[in-house]
């Protein structure tokens, strides 16, 4: 079950490939500076994950006209996903929680997605500048995006 509306968030290092390389990504370094939209996704190619990012990749400036970072995080390596953004033009942040220590911390991690291990389920946070969560959903199935218009109308409020 996701972390509830109210909890602090937990902190998180992760990895993202750059064209600099692999760099490290801190969700506190965003604390006092900016919201952050965390969308926890199960596999990069798959097509509902596509979607998602892509929608969110052309919509992007809605979140930074509110102050919002979003960044995207699964299972996969940040080879993975890097070579998943360049085919699909995903222009997001894309971090690898490849031991899935962060998806466990945040209560969405599947033990086990059609027989291929485990994964994060689906879910979307919004993350205050002061490190508390805002927004919290867990979708019923992998197949279910998360309430964009929910998620916009709490970071309106922030």
């Amino acid at each position: 079950m996701a972390i509830a509306v109210g909890t602090k968030a937990p902190d998180f290092t992760l990895k993202r490939k750059t064209a600099d390389g692999i760099v490290d990504i801190k969700l506190s370094d965003n604390f006092g500076k900016k919201n952050t939209v965390i969308l926890f996704f199960p596999l990069a190619f798959t097509g509902v994950c596509t979607q998602e990012m892509c929608d969110i990749t052309q919509g992007l400036s809605a979140y930074d006209n509110l102050n919002a970072q979003v960044f995207g995080i699964s299972v996969d390596s940040p080879f993975a996903q890097e070579a998943w953004a360049n085919k699909e033009k995903i222009s997001i942040p894309l971090l690898s929680d490849l031991n899935k220590k962060t998806a466990e911390a945040y209560g969405t991690l599947l033990h086990d997605l059609l027989g291929l291990g485990a994964v994060s389920a689906r879910a979307a946070f919004v993350i205050d500048k002061e490190g508390v969560v805002r927004y919290s959903e867990q979708t019923p199935t992998p197949k279910d995006l998360p309430n964009f218009s929910a998620i916009q109308t709490v970071l309106k409020g922030l």
